[in-house]
């Protein structure tokens, strides 16, 4: 079992593996909606076990469940999230990933929401500065409207596929 007893909701927290640990949190009570926003996925321990584990559950238990992520990169995702990257593949359906245009690349933050009530949120992707809460619909709706303006600025929808004729 894990401590996360230093882990205050609603406080600014400083620390690369207490980012992680507060992912874990809001993430353990998504039961039907994810929506990530990241540079890369590159921090958070998204290419771990423990992170595939939790999001094939996430897929597999609920009909309804959603996850979308949004990119800068999808390089990393690709290269060294296997595991995350056969999800996409099997549950296509319901998991999307895209990777955004050049008119958003300035963006720094990183966000996951979670069923329109929890939600982290890294305050530049160079700090691991960041804030989590559970039970903040009106924080998790002002950061929908932004994962929606980000969804807009989307170029690619990443494919397991090779098209071609």
């Amino acid at each position: 079992m894990e401590n996360y007893s230093t882990l205050v909701p609603n406080q600014v927290i400083i620390g690369e593996r207490l980012y992680e640990d507060a992912i874990d949190i809001v993430l353990a009570n998504a039961q039907h909606e994810l929506l990530i926003f990241d540079q890369d996925l590159s921090r958070g321990n998204f290419s771990s076990l423990k992170k595939h584990q939790f999001f094939e559950q996430f897929l597999s238990e609920n009909q309804q469940s959603r996850l979308t992520i949004i990119l800068h990169s999808a390089t990393f995702f690709k290269e060294k999230c296997p595991r995350l990257y056969q999800l996409l593949e099997i549950y296509g359906h319901k998991m999307t990933v895209y990777e955004t245009n050049e008119t958003v690349k300035h963006a720094k933050d990183c966000f996951i929401l979670v069923d329109g009530q929890h939600y982290i949120k890294r305050i530049h992707i160079d700090h691991a500065r960041f804030k989590y809460a559970l039970n903040d619909a009106p924080t998790v709706e002002q950061l929908n409207a932004r994962f929606g303006e980000l969804l807009e600025a989307t170029q690619t929808t990443i494919s397991t596929t090779t098209l071609g004729l």
